[in-house]
């Protein structure tokens, strides 16, 4: 497991996991470098279009990227992390704030990595996102009555099953235009999400930090 993690410009919660092996690679994505900066922690690599912040003068690692480009600055830092050999990804500061375009792009990402063999995760408000495509996720619990949500990314996604929840599925159809599977609650020690075809977004609750 080679983890990236990713700083981008969006709502910053708190730092769940800070950086700290050796081979973890470490973006920031435009505006997130003054989260870097806040939380102490050196990216290895500032990318961006740069129109939340100028790059500092004598920062050695910085890929500016066009202002007219396809990729957002996020998508931009997955694919750099996935050029290193990096597995998971760990993004901060993509959700929140004015854009819930961006957080929607973000989800979307998530699913970009899954397909290309990586997991992502999403940190929002006391709150994780992952992606799950043709499989299946367990997911402890750490928050009494904890949230855990489940909506389809694409067409269908079929054969959905749901364990050691309130409201459990078993071969079931979600599709994304009736968003059957949010706001359940964890009630076993761990519960399992599984689909047999099709992405599905996964997000559980996280205890609030100190």
């Amino acid at each position: 497991m080679k983890r990236c993690f990713i700083f981008a410009a969006g709502s910053f919660y708190g730092l769940r996991e800070r950086p700290g092996d050796p081979d973890d690679f470490i973006v920031a994505a435009d505006g997130g470098y003054r989260v870097c900066l806040d939380q102490r922690v050196k990216p290895d690599l500032l990318m961006g279009d740069f129109d939340s912040l100028e790059p500092p003068a004598d920062f050695a690692h910085v890929r500016r990227l066009p202002v007219e480009k396809d990729d957002t600055d996020t998508l931009a830092a997955a694919r750099a992390g996935l050029e290193r050999g990096c597995t998971d990804f760990l993004i901060y500061g993509g959700t929140g704030g004015k854009r819930l375009d961006h957080t929607l792009a973000n989800l979307q990402t998530l699913l970009f990595l899954r397909r290309r063999g990586a997991m992502g995760f999403l940190f929002d408000d006391d709150f994780l996102w992952t992606v799950i495509e043709n499989g299946d996720i367990r997911v402890t619990k750490t928050v009494e009555w904890g949230l855990l949500s489940v909506f389809c990314l694409g067409d269908r996604a079929e054969g959905v099953e749901e364990t050691g929840v309130q409201y459990p599925l078993r071969d079931a159809v979600l599709t994304p235009d009736f968003p059957l599977g949010v706001s359940n609650h964890i009630l076993e020690p761990e519960a399992r999400v599984s689909v047999r075809k099709g992405a599905l977004a996964v997000g559980w609750e996280l205890p609030p930090l100190d």
